[in-house]
């Protein structure tokens, strides 16, 4: 079993900035992918980065984003630390959601977080 914590969600004005940190404990692969979805009301879980083919030795790996946030999000990865983070800038309202984080083989990965509130109101 792996278990996944989200932290860094809040309250923040359009064009704010804010850094989603989820930490990773259980039977951990340093090679798991590890991605970022969010869910708005009334509206479907959604993918918005992911990070996988993961080098181990460095953290570094292939990421994508989706459409609607490129540019604006970044996805990194500690492996040492088993965190990955998204860097959310230029905050719009409708990145307003619960944001959940992702890891296991393949996206989605079979493990899921608890989710974190964004909230992006003036």
């Amino acid at each position: 079993q792996v278990q996944l914590v989200e932290s860094g969600g809040g309250l923040v004005q359009p064009g704010g900035s804010l850094r989603l940190s989820c930490a990773a404990s259980g039977s951990f692969s340093g090679r798991n992918a590890m991605g970022w979805f969010r869910q708005a009301p009334g509206k479907e879980r959604e993918l918005v980065a992911t990070i996988f083919n993961i080098d181990p030795t460095n953290s570094i790996g292939t990421t994508e984003y989706a459409d609607s946030v490129k540019g604006r999000f970044t996805i990194s990865r500690d492996n040492a630390k088993k965190t990955v983070y998204l860097q959310i800038n230029s905050l719009k309202p409708e990145d307003t959601a619960v944001y959940y984080c992702n890891a296991g083989i393949g996206v989605p990965g079979a493990y899921w977080g608890q989710g974190t509130q964004v909230t992006v109101s003036s």
